[in-house]
């Protein structure tokens, strides 16, 4: 320690400053020692003035006070980022409708989870139950370490979902847990019944996500999270409205790459029900080339509208694949200012 002292110049052990003083040196390398370089300062520096004594106790305690301020400052930081939970029925479902987006705040350093509300052990045309479970449950960890999210599962049979008080409860606990400023979820209106009670789950969650005496065991969130639904393309009883969308371009290739992560999903099951298996290539990386065609999607006159009011026209006719989000009347209700606070990407 004394070595590294007096190569960085600067104290110098005769006991007298080096001229000059560099202060900003002495704060930003005691801040990086903190305590440990402070005691030993004090122990192997000998000072002949008084004078010098009390000054350099005085920039010790200075020093100190930086570092606390620091400290409070990076925690304070860490605590306004923003907590972001997904909510699907299905182990590949936020993958799907929110991958670009969880892959921005990801990026971002943010805390992403996704959350499976059914272990998906009915959907496949030859595997069932705890097999296929497991599988699914397999590809959904593979696809959280591609998109730098966690991804939990939840127990609950595939194809049977009922919006039941003991799964409301779960999902209740999951998203204080997280601690979640942003929930999102499907519409509870879809063509399967699992998508439309998850949508219903998580409608039922909010607001009582804030109330204590429910699921006490968990606390209570302090403020009710901002719920948005996933975009869909049902029109009844009311068409999805796009009251957010978000360019996910630059991470096109992550959701896809998530996606793929689904391969009882993306390559077996799903194209053996829609009937276009034969369409699948066998090559790996001539699937990910068909997969990254066959998911892009199409942007709307609705979402491209939305996209010019949050980038800005310009920018919005760059934009190649994006991800939109209607808000949920339940939750909290942002303007635009919180919005973009929500969503630093605009």
């Amino acid at each position: 320690m004394l070595k590294d002292i007096r190569s960085s110049g600067i104290i110098a052990a005769t006991g007298a400053f080096s001229p000059p003083i560099p202060v900003f040196k002495i704060v930003k390398y005691l801040h990086k020692e903190r305590l440990s370089l402070y005691s030993q300062a004090f122990n192997i520096i000998s000072f002949q003035s008084f004078f010098m004594k009390q000054l350099l106790k005085k920039i010790f305690c200075l020093v100190l006070f930086i570092s606390g301020v620091f400290l409070i400052a990076g925690a304070q930081k860490d605590e306004k980022k923003i907590r972001i939970i997904m909510i699907g029925a299905h182990p590949d479902d936020c993958d799907e409708d929110g991958g670009g987006t969880a892959a921005l705040f990801a990026q971002l350093g943010y805390a992403v989870k996704f959350v499976s509300v059914t272990n998906g052990d009915a959907g496949h045309q030859t595997l069932k139950g705890v097999e296929l479970a497991k599988r699914r449950f397999m590809e959904t960890q593979e696809a959280g370490k591609r998109l730098g999210v966690t991804y939990d599962v939840l127990d609950n049979h595939d194809g049977q979902l009922m919006p039941t008080l003991d799964v409301r409860l779960e999902i209740i606990k999951k998203i204080r847990e997280w601690n979640a400023d942003i929930v999102f979820a499907p519409r509870p209106n879809d063509y399967h019944p699992d998508h439309r009670y998850t949508g219903v789950l998580v409608q039922d969650a909010a607001y009582m996500v804030a109330v204590p005496n429910i699921a006490p065991e968990t606390p209570a969130l302090k403020k009710n999270p901002v719920f948005l639904y996933f975009q869909d393309h049902f029109q009844r009883p009311n068409p999805f409205r796009p009251d957010i969308a978000v360019d996910i371009t630059n991470v096109y290739d992550k959701k896809i790459s998530a996606l793929d992560a689904h391969e009882s999903q993306m390559y077996e099951w799903l194209p053996w029900i829609g009937h276009y298996a034969d369409k699948v290539p066998q090559n790996k990386t001539d699937r990910i080339k068909w997969l990254a065609e066959f998911r892009k999607g199409t942007i709307t006159p609705e979402v491209k509208a939305a996209l010019e009011k949050w980038y800005g026209k310009e920018k919005a006719m760059q934009v190649k694949y994006a991800e939109a989000f209607e808000i949920c009347e339940y939750g909290s209700q942002p303007d635009e200012k919180e919005i973009k606070k929500l969503f630093p990407f605009f």
